[in-house]
Order: structure tokens, then sequence, then C-alpha cells
């Protein structure tokens, strides 16, 4: 028989009773179950979090086997989000689960957001609309968004509060090019670039293909990151770093920094290294845009 206060008591300790009970209460809104969204669903879940609306439309292939939770053979061209619900319920059987299968569009998004105490952004790197019009909506109702992104073997993390720098704000994403906005995600996500010295193979970046390289060990970092930020802002109790300040953790180099940039990407410093991305990825994607940054 399932019984929650004993499922998660090993949580008690690093959180009191109150709070534990709190978390069952709360509601959290995950946007993509690819990546990291599948790692940040089932680490909240073991935290013990009642409560989810989740939205994905794809389904499992054989490319997402070196990290995404829930990828398996067993699970080859299943829905991402059924399988990942039937995860999410054999660690809670008594979550609260809302699950938008078409995605996050126009139509549904005051549905996904109704009652959300955080919003964790997990879309696809590549979902610029989704993700433009989700973090516009958070914005609207005051819900805090995080986003923690997987790059190399590390994890950059960004947090968008309400009443602080809006996400377009700092990415200053509207009215560019595919090609534009991937530099200017990448450079907004991870100003100090931590990432970038152990890249061996260039050519495995295809923007043009919305593909790149990625590992397990980043999205399960992301997931235990995510899910840090979530506790602390649903418990209102721990340090929450927002926009423009930002955390990037690299697990192959040992490095920790956290940045600050002022303006985003309008910031002299972003301003110059979108410019060298868009230079330097330019030349290896075959893309021709160069327009003013």
């Amino acid at each position: 028989m399932f019984s929650y206060d004993e499922a998660f008591s090993r949580n008690l300790g690093w959180l009191t009773a109150a709070e534990q009970d709190s978390l069952s209460r709360k509601r959290v809104a995950i946007g993509g179950l690819g990546g990291t969204g599948g790692h940040q669903l089932l680490t909240l879940c073991r935290l013990g979090v009642g409560a989810f609306n989740i939205a994905d439309f794809d389904t499992f292939d054989l490319p997402n086997f070196n990290r995404q939770a829930g990828a398996a053979v067993s699970t080859l061209r299943r829905p991402k989000i059924d399988v990942l619900a039937d995860m999410a319920k054999d660690i809670n059987p008594q979550l609260d689960l809302r699950v938008f299968p078409k995605g996050i569009t126009d139509g549904n998004v005051s549905d996904f957001l109704r009652g959300v105490d955080a919003y964790v952004d997990s879309l696809d790197y590549f979902a610029f609309d989704a993700r433009n019009l989700v973090h516009k909506a958070c914005a609207e109702r005051g819900i805090p968004a995080v986003i923690v992104a997987p790059l190399g073997m590390g994890a950059a993390m960004i947090n968008f509060l309400p009443g602080g720098m809006t996400f377009e704000e700092y990415f200053r994403l509207d009215g560019q090019s595919d090609f534009k906005r991937a530099v200017r995600f990448l450079v907004g996500l991870s100003p100090a670039l931590l990432q970038r010295t152990y890249l061996v193979d260039a050519s495995r970046v295809r923007l043009s293909d919305h593909a790149g390289p990625s590992t397990a060990i980043a999205c399960q970092l992301c997931g235990g990151v995510a899910a840090t930020e979530v506790l602390k802002l649903l418990l209102k109790r721990g340090k929450v770093y927002c926009a423009p300040w930002g955390v990037q953790f690299d697990a192959y180099r040992n490095r920790l920094t956290r940045t600050w940039r002022p303006w985003g990407n309008r910031n002299p410093w972003q301003r110059l290294l979108v410019a060298i991305g868009l230079r330097r990825l330019a030349r290896t994607q075959g893309a021709h845009a160069r327009a003013p940054v």
C-alpha cells in the first residue's frame, strides 16, 4: 500500500515535515520531456511535489538513448508524455497529473499554466516560438520560470522571476532568424562558455538540422539543478539568482562560475560574443546571414 509520508520520509532533515506537506500541494509545469525534462520531472516527483502539468508531442527514438529518461527498447515509438507519466505515477500514484500531448500552443498555454506555482523550461533547444510564447505568458501571470540547459558535460542555469528581467529582455530573440536565435540563446545561457574547450568534433554541431552533440552527464545534472531551484522557489527559502545573473557548472572541467550580464544580450560583451559565434558557426555550418547583432 502506497503512503506519501513514508515514501518521501527520507527527504526530512533537509526538509521539515511542514515543507514536505507543502510540496505535496504544489503544481509545477514542465515544457518538454526529452533531454532534460524527464529527469527534472522524476527528480521533482521524488522530492514529493504533488501535481504537474507536462507537455510534449514527440515519441522516443534511437538517438534519444544516450541521454533521455524513459528512452529504452521497450519504449521505442511510444509518446514521451505517456512513458514519463507512467514513470512519475509509479513513484507517486497519488500525483495530480495534467498532460498536454500536443505540446504548448497559443490555444492551450493558458490551460498549461493554470494553477501553476513554477515553470521549468525543458523545451527542445530550437523550439524558439513555443519558448517565447510560454515565457511571455509566465511573465504576465507572475509565474517564476527556470531554465537549466545541458551544455557539454555541465549545466547552465538562468531564472526569470516575477517583476524582474524577462526572457525577451535578456535573450533578445524577437525578429531574428533561427540561426541567429540559436547563437543568441547559447551565448545568453552560458556567457562563460565553459564547455567550449573540449568539443572534439565541431562538425557534429548542425544548426541547420536542429542537431548537436549531447551527454547523459549534462542532462542528469540539469535534473538536480532545476529541481533545486524549483524547491527554493516553492518553499521560499534559499538564494535564487535570476536574470541578468546566471550560473554554469561544468563537471568535465570541475568549474563553477556565476555570471552577471546587465542588459542581457544587449551587454557589449555579449554582443561581441554573439558576433564571434555567428561568424565561427557561419563558417562551419555554411550559413550566410551576418546581419548586425
